[in-house]
């Protein structure tokens, strides 16, 4: 006991000295500047039991790790179940696809506008996660600079409708063109990096394209951003009261009914679910094909992928440019929904938000990205009153989840088949 006490009252410490600073103190303006003062002495209170928790549970770790494993549980008694097929895997699989996407469909008829919004913003996040997926769930290649790509997706629709008057309809498939341009021109650099080495340069990477957006005011407007920039339309209907496009006319208008502002937030929270769909079927598509298969040997071990005859420099590039395009997508629905842009939209939080999606749902699992979008966007908006603790909150779910969970929520699963016996 003697032994564990030091190290147990260093951590203890440690936990006070690092927790007061952030939650014992706040800033308050005095005139024209700043001032500290000491929080409420509940927060206090709170801050010394934490202190006390964390210093009892390393004196007495062993102790409580010991009664834990010591603790009965239940067992159910085995049963041999038939095996299933991978048909019926499969035929239960579009069951529940259907039957999601039936709720999905339905839901935005039934809920807030609020909450319509919410899931937007979700579903955006949801194609950035499958786009990075690919990069860093199938390939194995470590990308911190994935909102350059987001970036370039959305200021090529900006840019696009602003200098030559495209609609959102022609920039939408341009935009994913380019940014996987773009992806094509960052895999060559970084054909022989790996791991760190190939983090530092994909950071670099989205900094340089943030810096070069801040900077080129004459193009991009450099800190002011762009704005003005038109929602879609449906075949030349648009959902504001008055057509701004000259040609086109208003929803309601056209089908003779009251003028509802929420018509504009359902129809492009069904646009970007139907995006988030398509991105699901290729992804699909293409992790059944060659070189779907080729990414995850990539990952798995790379001088194995080599010593097969595989083409490293293919695979690289594929990975980039496939991943990149999905996020130029999910860019240019983000300006047209957004109305306005800004290089302060694409900092290095996104790409960390991204990233962390994908490690939290599942290396290579999209139904885990689907969800851990879903965790990472919906429950900071659940729990407002966290909101300035978001970021501590958001690091101590990630340690949480290296140590009890490394492989995320749902890890990937391969499909296979099952020999019975005759």
């Amino acid at each position: 006991m003697k032994d564990k006490f030091v190290p147990a009252l260093i951590a203890g410490v440690a936990t006070l000295i690092l927790a007061f600073p952030l939650l014992g103190l706040n800033l308050v303006s005095t005139g024209l500047g700043l001032g500290i003062e000491g929080a409420d002495t509940q927060t206090v209170v709170y801050i010394v039991l934490a202190s006390l928790a964390v210093f009892a549970f390393q004196l007495f770790k062993e102790n409580v790790v010991n009664v834990a494993k010591s603790i009965p549980l239940p067992r159910k008694a085995y049963k041999p179940t038939a095996a299933i097929s991978q048909a019926q895997r499969d035929k239960k699989e579009k069951i529940f696809t259907f039957i999601v996407v039936a709720i999905a469909l339905i839901m935005p008829f039934f809920a807030s506008r609020g909450n319509i919004d919410l899931a937007t913003l979700v579903l955006i996040y949801v194609m950035l996660g499958l786009g990075l997926n690919i990069v860093v769930g199938l390939a194995g290649l470590l990308d911190l600079g994935y909102v350059a790509f987001y970036a370039v997706g959305a200021y090529s629709y900006a840019l696009l409708h602003q200098y030559f008057g495209f609609s959102f309809w022609v920039c939408l498939p341009l935009a994913g063109l380019m940014a996987a341009t773009f992806g094509f021109i960052l895999g060559f650099p970084v054909l022989r990096l790996r791991g760190d080495y190939l983090a530092i340069v994909t950071l670099g990477f989205g900094e340089i394209i943030r810096i070069l957006l801040n900077n080129w005011t004459h193009l991009t407007g450099g800190p002011n951003g762009i704005g003005s920039i038109p929602k879609p339309a449906l075949f030349g209907l648009e959902f504001g009261r008055r057509a701004k496009e000259e040609g086109n006319i208003p929803f309601h208008e056209y089908f003779n009914i009251a003028y509802n502002s929420s018509y504009k937030v359902i129809f492009l929270y069904l646009l970007a679910l139907l995006l988030v769909l398509f991105t699901i079927f290729v992804i699909r598509r293409l992790m059944r094909m060659p070189v779907g298969r080729a990414w995850e040997a990539l990952r798995e071990d790379e001088i194995a992928c080599r010593s097969l005859g595989l083409n490293r420099t293919i695979i690289k590039l594929s990975a980039f440019t496939i991943g990149a395009s999905f996020a130029g997508f999910a860019g240019a629905f983000f300006s047209a929904r957004q109305g306005f842009i800004s290089p302060e939209s694409f900092t290095f939080i996104e790409s960390a938000i991204i990233l962390a999606i994908v490690v939290l749902g599942g290396m290579g699992s999209q139904l885990g990205v689907i969800l851990a979008a879903i965790a990472m966007t919906v429950l900071p908006e659940l729990a407002r009153e966290f909101q300035e603790y978001r970021m501590l909150m958001f690091g101590l779910m990630m340690v949480l989840m290296m140590i009890w969970r490394p492989q995320g929520l749902l890890p990937m699963k391969r499909r296979h088949m099952e020999l019975t016996n005759a």
